[in-house]
């Protein structure tokens, strides 16, 4: 079960990344608009949007590998299973 957790939260993170990336494309055609105050604001927005999408994932991404990489250790209970 910790290893299907595990494999979940690496695929939200990997979701993640890429939502941060289809964001960061969103800003790049939004930049080539006229300047105006309605295309900073969403300038702005995409940029918050993108930093905490970025920072999710990579705390679902480091929550994951370290849930996997635990739940491939041996337990400590003796039992020699």
């Amino acid at each position: 079960m910790k290893k299907f957790q595990a494999l979940l939260q690496l695929f939200g993170a990997i979701v993640l990344f890429a939502i941060a990336l289809a964001t960061l494309l969103n800003i790049l055609f939004i930049s080539t608009r006229p300047e105006t105050i309605s295309v900073v604001n969403a300038a702005i927005g995409l940029g918050v949007l993108c930093i905490c999408s970025l920072a999710m994932g990579r705390i679902q991404w480091r929550k994951g590998r370290a849930r996997l990489l635990a739940s491939n250790k041996p337990d400590a209970t003796g039992s020699g299973m």
